[in-house]
């Protein structure tokens, strides 16, 4: 019978960890729950972009993937002493992104398209402006199937590199005293063995989201005991509370 008591989630808390569903889940099953960031982002400098050799005035458009790109790409032009155009367009992920884009241009739809959630809903929009040049700021750690879409449709483009996602420094942690580690994406699960080279599993709990981290946990070695998300558990706080109620049930 595995007991649960000590959580730690390699995500920043919630902004009000009381009225979010990790802080009902604490309440819920009497857990301590713990966050850090297993990762960290680090701008790569304007010299050693200038390297790539890229010039940001060629591209009639730019295609955001998080917030962390938007921020890194008006970085730069700043750093590099570029005004970007009015002209430019912008293709984002999601709503969101692309009103975050407010922080920095003049919100203007005709301008800015965005998908829904996902890179593939993105590209449908892409698509439909096959003749734009595009530009596609992203970190070093990137997902391969964003090109390959970019590719398979015959999009003009350049990825570069903004950004480097680093591992944070975890030595305050006793990750020994955790009954279950959360992972977010294979670089946290990097960050996990980068961080605590010796780390040995035993009977700690380890629980990913998505399917590329589920892959990292596997193949780091790791037995995965919850995965997110599920037909029945869209967020990991269901999955873990699935996973606790049918523990529960053993007793």
């Amino acid at each position: 019978m595995v007991k649960i008591r000590n959580i730690l989630v390699s995500q920043p808390e919630p902004a009000d960890l009381e009225k979010s569903p990790y802080g009902e889940l604490a309440r819920n099953f009497n857990l301590n729950i713990d966050f850090n960031k297993f990762i960290k982002v680090e701008g790569v400098s304007g010299r050693e972009f200038r390297q790539n050799r890229i010039n940001l005035l060629d591209f009639s458009a730019i295609i955001f993937t998080s917030r962390n790109s938007v921020d890194h790409f008006f970085r730069m032009a700043q750093e590099l002493r570029v005004e970007i155009p009015d002209t430019m367009k912008y293709f984002c992920i999601s709503e969101s992104t692309a009103f975050y884009l407010q922080k920095y241009v003049q919100y203007r739809k005709r301008k800015i398209f965005h998908g829904k959630q996902s890179f593939e809903q993105l590209m449908e929009i892409i698509r439909k402006h096959k003749e734009e040049k595009y530009l596609l700021p992203c970190s070093d750690i990137h997902k391969i199937s964003m090109t390959k879409l970019l590719d398979d449709a015959g999009i003009s483009y350049k990825k570069a590199i903004f950004y480097k996602t680093l591992a944070s420094d975890l030595s305050h942690i006793d990750i020994a005293s955790y009954d279950m580690l959360i992972f977010f994406s294979p670089s946290g699960v990097k960050s996990l063995f980068k961080n605590f080279p010796k780390f040995k599993q035993n009977s700690t709990l380890i629980a990913a989201f998505g399917p590329t981290t589920t892959k990292a946990v596997t193949e780091a070695g790791l037995k995965l005991d919850i995965s997110a998300p599920t037909k029945t558990a869209p967020s990991m706080t269901m999955a873990i509370e699935q996973y606790i109620q049918k523990e529960n049930k053993k007793k």
